[in-house]
Parts: structure tokens; sequence; C-alpha cells
């Protein structure tokens, strides 16, 4: 037996921003081949926290922010890199309630890529623009951790959120190649006929939004259930293996045959 230690999970976020045009779509984004992580698969916009992302001075520039320095961090992340990989940035101009809209959006589309290449921090984004990141707008969905058995990890939380009406959502080019406004419906059938690559996680986290038709139901129902960490294991049975997840996380699907390897 080994003795080898798991690789550590990094702290990570996936954002599920969603709309109704008229039901329920979710966006996602096609991952850059040579990215190392589900490279060419349909994804939610998301990666890990930087360091950046637990920056203590931050804090007064958070609404709603989790008083887990932790959660707080991975919050930042999600709306962090759903501007980055997306262009919808969750935020509001001090001293106001509601979101920015279009016409201030456009003014800070150049940070998407300054913040992305290091040249500008999320700090000082925030206060040279005078904005405060809306973390009272994430409800959280999911949380899963890589197995064990993966020499990459993430520690990952799933969020959903409401995208403004007004912003307008486009991949990065960068780390992104392709996005699509998309029903949770559209996703599992792609998925099903190969139209889509869509890793075991994605696919489970699409099928349980699917389980609510409208944007509200979604929301109303992510808030009311218990989150539940998902670590899958491999089990091997007599027709081959298989990856599983806990019932108790309250999936569709709670076991899937993996593909023979011949």
């Amino acid at each position: 037996m080994s003795d080898k230690q798991p690789a550590p999970a990094v702290p990570s976020a996936t954002i599920m921003m969603l709309r109704e045009d008229p039901g329920l779509e979710v966006f996602m984004v096609v991952r850059h081949h040579q990215i190392d992580f589900a490279s060419g698969a349909l994804v939610f916009p998301g990666g890990k926290a930087d360091p950046q992302d637990f920056d203590t001075d931050l804090i007064p520039h958070l609404d709603g922010a989790d008083e887990d320095a932790n959660m707080r961090a991975i919050q930042v992340s999600a709306i962090r890199e759903a501007f980055e990989e997306c262009g919808i940035l969750l935020a509001r101009a001090e001293g106001e309630e509601g979101l920015i809209g279009a016409e201030r959006l456009l003014t800070l589309e150049d940070y998407r890529t300054t913040l992305h290449s290091g040249e500008v921090s999320l700090k000082d984004f925030v206060e040279k623009e005078q904005l405060r990141l809306a973390c009272d707008q994430l409800v959280h969905f999911a949380h899963w951790v890589t197995p064990t058995m993966l020499p990459k990890r993430f520690d990952t939380h799933f969020f959903l959120a409401v995208a403004p009406e007004d912003h307008l959502a486009v991949h990065d080019g960068h780390e992104s190649v392709d996005s699509v406004w998309i029903t949770p419906a559209e996703v599992l059938e792609g998925a099903s006929s190969g139209k889509y690559t869509v890793i075991f996680p994605t696919l489970r986290n699409v099928e349980k939004l699917g389980d609510s038709d409208t944007v509200e139901a979604a929301i109303a129902a992510a808030r009311d259930s218990e989150i539940v960490k998902v670590l899958p294991w491999m089990e091997q049975r007599e027709d081959g293996g298989y990856i599983c997840i806990p019932p108790a996380a309250g999936y569709r699907v709670n076991d899937e045959k993996m593909p023979d390897r011949g």
C-alpha cells in the first residue's frame, strides 16, 4: 500500500449565472484546449481562489460577505472569475443600492484583462473605481472536492447568481473559447448525444439545477437546501468501476459506471 499523501485540494469557486428567457437558462463556457483542467469541456465560469481574494483590505468593499475568512475569499473569487471570464460584474457603486448597469460596466471592460494578468489587483480595482462587490447576490448551491486519488485537486463551492438584465455575458477568449446561454435540458441532451463534453460534477449540478423551472424556484430551492460536501470515490463492482457520491447530497444520480479503457 502506498504511503503517498493526497495532493492538497485548492480552494475554488464556480458561478452558475442564471437568467429567464423565457425559461431557466444558465451561462456556460467551453474551456480552452490548453487549460490543464477540463480542457474542451462545457463548464460554468470559475477557477481557483487567488491569494488576493483573501486580502482583508477588501472587507470594507464587500456587501453581505461570509464571516468565515475562507468562504469570504471564495465568494470574492466567484465574483472576480465571473467578471474575468464572462464580463458580468456583481458590484455596486459606493453609496448606491442597485447593481451597476451596462453603461458603467462598459467603462470597466479593460479591467477584465488587467485583472486576469495580475497587472491590476482586485483591491486597487475596487478602490479606484469605488465599487462594492455584491457577495449578497451569491446563493450557495453545492460543495465538491476532487477525489483523493487524482494529482490535481480542487475544493470547489458552487454559487447561483442572477445575471443583471443589461449585462452582456461574453467569454474571455483566453481560458474559454466559446459560450452559451443554455437550458439544463439542452446540456443533458447534448452530453448524452456527444455534442458536448460535460464532466461528472458539472453534469450532476446541471441535473440538480434542472429540477427547478424558473430562476426564482432555483434560488429558493438552493436557499432551503442543506449543502452536503461531495467527495466522490471509486468502487469496483462485478461489471466494472463506478464513481460514487453520497445520496445525502440530493442528486438524481449517486453512481455512474466508468467507461472501459481497453
